[in-house]
């Protein structure tokens, strides 16, 4: 299903559920002419955290840029496109609105078909980018800072969801973890490079299993003992080793996401696993699964750390199937903040 049976098939993809405003020019789901992608974090970094209000007026005031850009990049024009695709959900609300409002333009506009996508499916889309020889069924994690998700792809946009986190998402513990010890905002890349220093055994933390489904997850009680060990320190006068305490709860984190995805693969008979989301993106993650699929003889895909954070690449990839399932959205079409996998 590589598009050589048919034309050629353009998708340009608009994402914006979060807080960055991204563009892309996609042709046959895998081969990507242009991916721009404008981040806020270095205006979100000052609060610690993404500010809803300020994301959504961002997005509003870089989204035709971005657009511009990314149908420049590729040096097409927008009736060179044979379908329009949006981020529809789930992110925030506002910031969805602002890619969803802009997409129905372009392709009321241009008479061209609206396609919405799932942002998790986009994720898991960012695989196919660069990886020629994936095709479903594989089993895929699917970890950032809103979503720890592990799950079956029975083909493409079809999703059997096996685990789940119970509270927090695994993006969101580093964010969280990374704020406490003094590391600052975004979570995720701090600990990964504190961690490169660290030793992952000098302190030992919990490794939570939620008794009814040995493949969902729960973050909360790690993040809960990283803050404990945090607040003891600083209530006896004991210094932290920042190092030592990253690479502790990033091994923790890293061996529950690593075990359960292997043993998934192996007891429902897949050979192939794949890593997806921002937290996909860190260096442990990434090396622990490497060894533990080299190990179990399962094959192991990833995509680059680009296509890793959001971006409108993945959203372009997803619609492409999306597209050739003949799925089409309406001009009613409209953000879903909490929308889950496998809804329409």
């Amino acid at each position: 299903m590589k598009g050589n049976d048919m034309e050629d098939v353009y998708i340009l993809a608009i994402e914006s559920s979060c807080d960055e405003t991204a563009a892309a020019v996609v042709k046959n789901g895998r081969t990507v002419l242009s991916n721009i992608i404008s981040s806020q974090i270095a205006l979100h970094t000052m609060f610690g955290g993404v500010v809803p209000e300020i994301a959504s007026r961002k997005h509003i005031e870089k989204i035709n840029q971005v657009i511009e850009d990314a149908l420049k990049g590729a040096d097409m024009k927008l009736e060179d496109m044979t379908a329009i695709a949006v981020t529809y959900g789930p992110g925030l609300i506002g910031a969805l609105l602002v890619g969803v409002a802009e997409a129905k333009a372009i392709a009321y506009a241009a008479k061209k078909p609206l396609i919405g996508v799932h942002h998790i499916e986009g994720h898991v889309s960012a695989n196919f980018i660069e990886n020629p020889d994936l095709e479903p069924p594989f089993v895929c994690l699917i970890v950032s800072g809103g979503h720890t998700h592990l799950v079956i792809v029975r083909d493409y946009g079809e999703f059997s969801i096996i685990g789940r986190t119970r509270d927090d998402a695994a993006g969101e513990a580093f964010d969280k973890v990374a704020r406490a010890v003094g590391l600052g905002y975004p979570g995720g890349p701090k600990i990964d490079r504190a961690a490169r220093d660290g030793n992952p055994g000098a302190m030992t933390f919990p490794r939570a299993k939620v008794g009814d489904n040995p493949y969902d997850f729960s973050f909360s009680g790690l993040k809960s003992a990283v803050l404990n060990y945090i607040n003891h320190a600083k209530m006896t006068g004991e210094e932290i080793c920042v190092p030592d305490l990253a690479a502790s709860f990033q091994n923790a984190v890293v061996e529950v996401l690593v075990s359960r995805t292997v043993e998934a693969a192996k007891e429902y008979g897949f050979s192939k696993v794949a890593i997806a989301g921002g937290v996909a993106s860190n260096t442990a993650l990434r090396e622990a699964m490497q060894h533990a699929c080299m190990d179990a003889g399962l094959s192991f895909y990833y995509p680059s750390p680009v296509f890793c954070t959001d971006n409108a690449a993945m959203i372009g990839t997803a619609a492409y199937y999306e597209y050739r399932k003949g799925v089409r959205a309406g001009w009613d079409l409209n953000a879903v903040a909490n929308l889950r996998l496998g809804e329409r």
